[in-house]
């Protein structure tokens, strides 16, 4: 006789063996001291025009606000020529910044205006002789409004390319803004034009003093009382709603 077979225990199944794929690793992004909050490109370009205007908020730049704006074409001019060294100097610094040493990031932020500087000067001498030799040195000395070395040291060097010239652009035009608003208030009061073209006719009586330097800061002083006012409005009324 043959022997019995022993019976075979049953093999459990074998569970099927899941790879997992290995997780990147999410670099960090790196902290920079005294960067500015996250925003949008909106906000970056809203807020140098209203919530921080260079003039009306800040006052930075106030030797060619008070010094150029008695007639609205030379207002005009210095405000674009400066918003053009603001992007174009914002731009170069939020590129080159990982190539600049420390030491020397101050001296190399002038070195950039300045060149910005020049070639608005030579622009403006070729496109508009006149106005170039109405505002006469005041155009190369951007290159010393603090506006530009304050905001590439404290915006552009923080940040990348996109938000430096959204920066530049938007305080750009907050300062134009202030510029032609004070320079067609002396403007049609000191002379009673604008443009060039009369608007009151040869009976009226320009009010000179409003063309020379006091002019200037009685034209800035209604413009802030004017900013207060309506500050101070939009506060009670928002108050009143809540």
């Amino acid at each position: 006789m043959s022997a019995p077979v022993a019976p075979v225990a049953p093999v459990a199944p074998v569970a099927p063996v899941v790879r997992v794929a290995p997780v990147a690793s999410v670099a960090p992004v790196p902290f920079v001291p005294g960067a500015p909050p996250p925003a949008t490109v909106i906000q970056d370009l809203w807020r140098g025009i209203a919530r921080e205007n260079p003039v009306l908020v800040q006052f930075l730049g106030m030797c060619p606000t008070m010094a150029v704006t008695n007639v609205l074409a030379n207002g005009i001019a210095m405000g674009v020529a400066t918003t053009f060294v603001l992007v174009g100097s914002g731009l170069f610094v939020a590129l080159f910044k990982k190539y600049i040493a420390h030491e020397v990031r101050i001296t190399s932020y002038i070195l950039i205006i300045a060149t910005f500087v020049t070639l608005a000067d030579f622009l403006l001498a070729a496109t508009f002789p006149d106005i170039s030799k109405a505002l006469g040195p005041f155009i190369p000395l951007i290159v010393a409004n603090c506006l530009l070395l304050g905001r590439a040291e404290a915006f552009a060097a923080k940040v990348g390319p996109v938000r430096a010239v959204a920066d530049g652009l938007g305080m750009g035009l907050g300062f134009t803004i202030a510029l032609m608003m004070m320079s067609a208030i002396r403007e049609i009061l000191g002379k009673g034009s604008l443009l060039g073209h009369d608007l009151f006719g040869p009976r009226f009586e320009p009010w000179v003093f409003m063309v020379m330097p006091p002019g200037g800061f009685l034209t800035l002083g209604i413009l802030l009382l004017g900013l207060g006012w309506f500050l101070e409005l939009r506060r009670r009324r928002a108050a009143v709603a809540s």
